[in-house]
């Protein structure tokens, strides 16, 4: 799979999550503080990585900052985006069943190498609900 990555620093998890990715055998686009050519502030850099999902260029994408309500913010603005930040596994696991979620968003100061690989093991591993009442939900993010 193919996943953009972006983050406003080079804090916390931010390169873990890039080498956690590529260890997982995905394809990795970075952004931001993680690419030396690029702006570094978050609403720049994570409205790219949104692009990248937006524009058919990624299939997903992990966005950080300090918080990751300000990644989650710039990501959510790109049209066909349902981003969400995640503090947990459980959390994880719901936005990618219950919301159909493409942009994964991240607390650089809240998250720990092993709460990452637990999100990241519940992103992965949550499939998209074929529940009607959830589809229809997914389905009216795109009406608003």
């Amino acid at each position: 799979m193919r996943i953009s990555v972006a983050a406003d620093s080079k804090d916390g998890v931010a390169v873990r999550v890039v080498s956690e990715l590529r260890g997982r055998g995905h394809d990795v686009l970075t952004h931001g503080a993680l690419d030396d050519g690029e702006r570094d502030d978050w609403a720049w850099a994570c409205e790219r990585a949104a692009r990248d999902v937006a524009d058919g260029l990624a299939d997903q994408a992990v966005v950080c900052c300090w918080t990751g309500t300000g990644a989650s913010i710039a990501a959510n603005k790109v049209p066909g985006v349902r981003a969400a930040l995640c503090v947990d596994a459980y959390t994880a696991d719901g936005a990618r069943t219950w919301n159909d979620a493409n942009v994964l968003a991240l607390s650089l100061r809240l998250t720990s190498d092993v709460v990452l690989g637990e999100i990241l093991d519940a992103w992965f591993g949550g499939r998209p609900s074929t529940d009607p009442a959830d589809v229809a939900n997914v389905a009216h993010l795109a009406e608003i």
